[in-house]
């Protein structure tokens, strides 16, 4: 395992925490393995098909969610990242969890997180869900150490932030006249205002994601004579938690932020996804989601009504009316051929 300090180190050297990615060369002169994997983390990334909207004769929108408990999707969800109460990441040294990835290149500014709601209003303005309406990130050349207002923005979605100490904070350098007195500082108005601690975050980890969401189009290009899809969005899902009497419960799953998927293919072609068959052939994980090497089930399709599976079905009739959605495109592909 790599254990890397998320504030004290960085405060000193974001950039060579930043840049840090999985280890095969531990020490000068050291290779764990027989070779140094150089293909995954050097190659470029494989451009998609031009389509022309002419050539486009059918097309249907469908989203899905991958969840991380099935077997075949184990290779989103592991290996397990921690984040200690000092704020230590300990991340593993030769591959990482797809929500490691995206959590890294969101601090590192590489990755522009979309807010599921207008930000401005708290998520008290409804849901907008995966439009890609409201971008959180960093100043031009900042990144999640270095930019303030986007470090406090990111909590929101990277962690779950705790209350607002109603301690103030005091003067603590015995050198200092004002010893032992609250602390103040002038805010962007120019007023004098009091000075709290931070509040704490509790930051989200491999563990907490249980699903991810995706958002995309199915359509048969003439051109080409194919039936192919591209993912516009990707989105990862955790636990919605509440204390009901004295315990912990989960109470639902909430979209924590949407990711604009062909951005995320320029940070996911360059990380090993693991193949459990053959430790010689770990493909990235653009390769992954390029060859469909995962499963998802529709929870919704382009609709009159604009709803979800989960409005008008329920139970076993859910999963049957997402296999329906699949079948129905199957047989849209078939059907081009046999007639």
């Amino acid at each position: 395992m790599v254990a890397t300090s998320l504030f004290l180190f960085a405060t000193l050297n974001p950039n060579s925490l930043l840049a840090q990615g999985p280890i095969h060369s531990p020490s000068p002169g050291i290779i764990d393995g027989l070779y140094l994997p150089a293909n995954i983390p050097t190659k470029r990334l494989p451009q998609y098909e031009s389509v022309r909207e002419a050539d486009i004769v059918w097309s249907k929108r469908v989203w899905s969610f991958i969840d991380l408990r099935q077997k075949i999707n184990h290779p989103l969800y592991y290996p397990m990242d921690e984040i200690s109460p000092a704020g230590v990441w300990t991340k593993n040294s030769t591959r990482w969890s797809l929500w490691t990835i995206i959590r890294m290149h969101i601090m590192n500014g590489d990755l522009t997180m979309f807010s599921p709601y207008n930000p401005a209003l708290m998520g008290f303005s409804g849901w907008d869900g995966d439009q890609l309406k409201y971008p959180i990130k960093p100043q031009a050349g900042e990144n999640f150490f270095t930019d303030s207002v986007f470090r406090e923005q990111a909590s929101y979605y990277l962690g779950e932030v705790g209350p607002q100490s109603t301690t103030p904070c005091v003067i603590e350098d015995p050198s200092d006249p004002r010893f032992g007195e609250i602390k103040t500082r002038i805010d962007e108005n120019g007023v004098e205002v009091i000075c709290y601690p931070p509040p704490d975050t509790t930051w989200y980890t491999s563990a907490d994601i249980v699903q991810y969401r995706i958002k995309e189009d199915w359509f048969f290009d003439k051109e080409r004579s194919v039936m192919d899809r591209r993912i516009i969005a990707i989105a990862p899902v955790r636990y919605t938690k509440e204390m009901v009497n004295g315990q912990m419960q989960i109470t639902g799953m909430e979209e924590m932020f949407w990711l604009y998927f062909p951005h995320c293919r320029y940070v996911f072609n360059n990380y090993f996804a693991y193949n459990s068959k053959n430790n010689a052939q770990w493909m990235s994980f653009d390769d992954l989601f390029w060859k469909r090497m995962f499963h998802a089930t529709p929870y919704k399709e382009s609709n009159i009504y604009d709803r979800d599976i989960s409005t008008y079905r329920f139970g076993f009739d859910a999963i049957h009316e997402a296999e329906t959605i699949k079948e129905e495109i199957r047989t849209i592909e078939h059907d081009v051929w046999s007639f």
